[in-house]
């Protein structure tokens, strides 16, 4: 049987931790900051775990991860 592959945009985007949980950067923190307010900025900082309900996709996305 062939490989899978991973889908190249999924694994830019996303990183499995070591309890299985998937872990994704906030959006909205690219570009068109001036109009943000300092407050706004500050707290698209950092990651979050993907929500339940997106996981099963994200793993398809990730056959290998």
């Amino acid at each position: 049987m062939p490989k899978m592959k991973t889908k190249s945009g999924a694994k830019k985007r996303f990183k499995v931790r070591s309890s299985g949980a998937i872990k994704r950067s906030q959006a909205f923190k690219r570009h068109i900051l001036t109009k943000k307010t300092t407050k706004v900025k500050r707290q698209l900082r950092g990651m979050l775990t993907v929500h339940e309900s997106n996981t099963a996709q994200v793993r398809a996305m990730l056959p290998y991860a």
